[in-house]
C-alpha cells in the first residue's frame, strides 16, 4: 500500500473510533455510594468524578503512546548501506 492510502485508512479508523464512544461508569463501590447520595440531592459532583476517573485512566495510555512514537522516530533506520559484495556466491 502506498503511504497516502495508509494515512487515509488510519484517519478513517480513528474517526470511527471517536464517533462510536460509549459513556462509561468508572467508580469503585464507595465512590458510587457517595456520588449517588450527592446526585440525589441535585449536585453535579458525579459528572466531575466520572470525568476525572476517565482522565486518569487514559493518561498512562497517552504517555506510552508518546514514548513509543518518540522511540520509533529516534531509532528507525534510514538509508542503511548493506555493504554487499558484487561477486556471485558459489555454494558448491
Amino acid at each position: 500500500m502506498n503511504k497516502g492510502l495508509k494515512i487515509l485508512l488510519f484517519v478513517a479508523a480513528f474517526g470511527l473510533l471517536l464517533l462510536s464512544h460509549q459513556p462509561a461508569k468508572a467508580q469503585c463501590a464507595q465512590c458510587a455510594a457517595n456520588v449517588a447520595t450527592n446526585k440525589a440531592s441535585g449536585s453535579k459532583t458525579a459528572d466531575g468524578l466520572n470525568h476525572g476517573i476517565m482522565y486518569l485512566l487514559g493518561a498512562p495510555y497517552l504517555a506510552v503512546g508518546v514514548l513509543g512514537y518518540v522511540w520509533y522516530k529516534k531509532y528507525r533506520r534510514k538509508n542503511v548501506d548493506l555493504n554487499m559484495r558484487d561477486e556471485r556466491l558459489h555454494l558448491n
